[in-house]
């Protein structure tokens, strides 16, 4: 719990930034790590609150054990603290860097807007182990002859691949792309996590036992029936990819691009991958419009300014929320209230209740700007309320729709969801098809880093047992 005063005399404090006009020079990290000792006086701050909202299904997904390792670091048995928090998070330093921190909306001291900074001691706890040499591969002491195919090297795919190898499983991650890490690498940048950290773990990965095939597109250039052949077990880890459509007037100029396309050439320029042959999407020197309010499209804004963007809009359909929640309606779960991204604090222009009517463009055919109106509460135009933005590349960030069915999931002919999400149930995670499981966004639809971890070690748990008949692995 750590101090038992601490929370009354430690203010709250979390890592500074690199300002602004350092930090959009360059794609790597910008947060300025704290000192060793204030991290151990935020873990201090940690109350012995009866319930600790934290760690249940509403703050934590993995359920870490948030209270003990704050407890463990302000005694200052960092290396206790990490085994801790391995136990239920397999990649930390992950969550660390990019999990929302539903954790600390149900901190009980977010009811005075000062919850323990829960977020920042995960990841120096992750980062204090990684550096220390205390994270090592888990090397199965007996084998159990079962072959596992996993296919998607998200969070999803190999926190499974990682539990199933420990378990003793023979386990092969299939993985599209060239690298392992789905949209960790190819999606968020690297200001917000540098993809060492993913090399990391599928270097412990290999050692541990997991196979890994770059460049196997599921359904496309392999067959799925080859690894149900193959295998015993196939988790179906893949994703939801599958933009949501757009129906606006003149998605057809050049310029206007989803924003997937856009942040996934940079992060292989970033990675030094070959781009060219690929149409080059670039935001420099160009008055950018951003649409839509989530995080994917404040990843677009953050992108934009470092590519040198002369201006960045952001348009939110939303009304602005209030600059604090009320906590008696909302604590401990996620509230809606005024929130500002490092990339929005770089300069962005956000207009709320916006709805974007029109996309315009010039007789070449090439976008010009974007015609926009005041929306109401039931999101309808307000007549009179029209205004343009000017704009030389519009970036529609609003989300994604499902898995992509073509390929793999009409080869695999098993039930969908009413959402177009394949489904398995999140006891078993079994699909309707035999010896065919699946986790992830692939099953739940587009969610947080952290609802994927636990996805993939709750599957990896279900396919140990199916398999065995018994199970050590945790749920």
């Amino acid at each position: 719990m750590g101090k038992v005063t601490g929370f009354l005399e430690i203010e709250r404090e979390e890592p500074r930034y690199e300002p602004a006009s350092d930090r959009i020079r360059h794609f790597g990290e910008f947060t300025i790590p704290m000192t060793e000792g204030r991290i151990v006086d935020q873990a201090a701050r940690c109350m012995d609150c009866g319930v600790p909202f934290c760690h249940g299904d509403t703050g934590c997904p993995v359920h870490n054990q948030i209270p003990d390792w704050n407890d463990l670091v302000y005694n200052n048995d960092w290396e206790e603290a990490a085994r801790n928090l391995h136990s239920t998070n397999n990649f930390p330093e992950f969550t660390g860097r990019i999990c929302p921190a539903p954790c600390e909306e149900a901190c009980t001291l977010n009811l005075e807007d000062v919850p323990v900074a829960i977020k920042t001691v995960e990841q120096a706890i992750a980062d204090k182990a990684i550096r220390s040499g205390w994270v090592k591969p888990q090397i199965a002491k007996q084998k159990t002859g079962k072959k596992v195919a996993v296919v998607g090297g998200g969070p999803a795919g190999m926190a499974a691949a990682q539990q199933l190898a420990r378990a003793g499983h023979d386990v092969h991650l299939f993985e599209r792309e060239p690298k392992a890490g789905g949209l960790l690498r190819y999606g968020i940048p690297d200001f917000k996590m540098e993809k060492e950290h993913i090399d990391f773990r599928t270097t412990q990965m290999e050692a541990e036992g997991v196979t890994f095939h770059y460049g196997a597109n599921i359904g496309v250039n392999v067959p799925l029936s080859d690894l149900q052949r193959d295998h015993d077990a196939v988790l179906l880890c893949g994703g939801s990819e599958r933009p949501r459509e757009v129906d606006v007037e003149g998605q057809q100029f050049n310029g206007v691009h989803y924003a997937m396309p856009f942040l996934v050439q940079q992060n292989r320029r970033v990675g030094y991958e070959d781009v060219s042959s690929e149409v080059q999407l670039t935001a420099a020197g160009k008055h950018v419009v951003v649409v839509g309010g989530g995080d994917t499209a404040s990843d677009c804004v953050g992108t934009s300014f470092r590519q040198g963007a002369i201006a960045v809009t952001q348009l939110d359909v939303r009304p602005m929320p209030p600059e604090l929640e009320n906590k008696m309606t909302n604590w401990p779960n996620w509230a809606v209230k005024m929130r500002t991204s490092s990339s929005q604090a770089e300069g962005a222009i956000r207009e709320f209740s916006a709805g974007t009517m029109k996309i315009i463009g010039n007789a070449a055919g090439d976008v010009t700007g974007v015609e926009c109106a005041r929306v109401d509460r039931k999101r309808q135009p307000i007549p009179g309320s029209e205004f343009i933005i000017k704009a030389d590349l519009v970036l529609l960030a609003i989300g994604f729709a499902g898995p992509v069915h073509d390929g793999m999931l009409t080869e695999l002919g098993a039930d969908y969801d009413k959402r177009g999400n394949l489904f398995a149930d999140t006891m078993t995670y079994r699909t309707t098809k035999p010896k065919v499981y699946a986790a992830g966004d692939m099953r739940r639809g587009q969610s947080l880093v952290v609802w994927a971890i636990r996805e993939g070690r709750q599957a990896a748990r279900s396919i140990d047992f199916d398999l065995m008949g018994k199970t050590d692995l945790p749920r």
